[in-house]
Parts: C-alpha cells; structure tokens; sequence
C-alpha cells in the first residue's frame, strides 16, 4: 500500500504511470476497479481510480463537494435525475450528498477530488 504523498513543499504525479501501475493490481485484474490516494490533506483529498470497461461502481455519495476528471477512456455517472457522460478530457463537479453510480464505458481512469467538511475557505 502506498501511503499518500505530503505537499509541504509541492509534490508532481505521474499519473500514466500510476494508472499503469493501478491496472496491474489484484484488485484491478480481479474486480475490475483499483484506486490511489495521491494526496490526502486536512481540506482535500486526491485519488487516481482505474475501472475496466463495464463495470460500475454502486451507487454512493460524497459528503463534501467532488470532482470527477476522466483522464483515459469514458465513463458515465448517474445522478438521481440524469445520466452525465464524461469522456477524456471532460470535469464533472457534483455537490455534497449527491448520489451517483459510475459505470465505465470504456477501460477508464480518472481523478476524484474532494473537499474537505468544515474547513474555512480561503479569500483569493
């Protein structure tokens, strides 16, 4: 298990790699899903996940805002009055508490990101 990365002083991903890595992981080759914390802070939260195509991910839920970037393949959220399609290339932003399934069109990867509850936002 890889313990997520500090950014004190900054930190880079090579996120094909990691994806790489992700795909050759028993949980990958067995269940068709494997995931990695990259970065886990007291106000946000990074993860790479890897799905084969035709999986889905059950239905859950996110407490804090979320982002959804798909950086390989294609997959499909759905959202209690909608279906979102997110292909390479596209950020999907859901709200806190809104419940979703994932479903990989394709082998996909993509990133998760998430706020954090209760942390002051700071003024730009």
């Amino acid at each position: 298990m890889n313990t997520p990365a500090t950014p004190e002083h900054g930190v880079t991903f090579d996120l094909a790699t990691i994806a790489q890595e992700l795909r050759a992981e028993e949980p990958y080759l067995r269940g068709g899903q494997a995931g990695r914390t990259l970065i886990r802070t007291p106000d946000l939260r990074i993860l790479l996940i890897a799905v084969k195509a035709g999986k889905t991910i059950s239905e859950h839920h996110a407490s804090v805002t979320a982002s959804v970037q798909t950086l390989s393949g294609h997959i499909r959220l759905q959202l209690p009055e909608r279906s979102a399609e997110v292909p390479e290339g596209r950020l999907l932003i859901l709200g806190a508490g809104l419940s979703h399934d994932v479903y990989a069109e394709v082998d996909s990867t993509f990133l998760l990101t998430l706020g954090w509850p209760g942390h002051t936002q700071a003024t730009a």
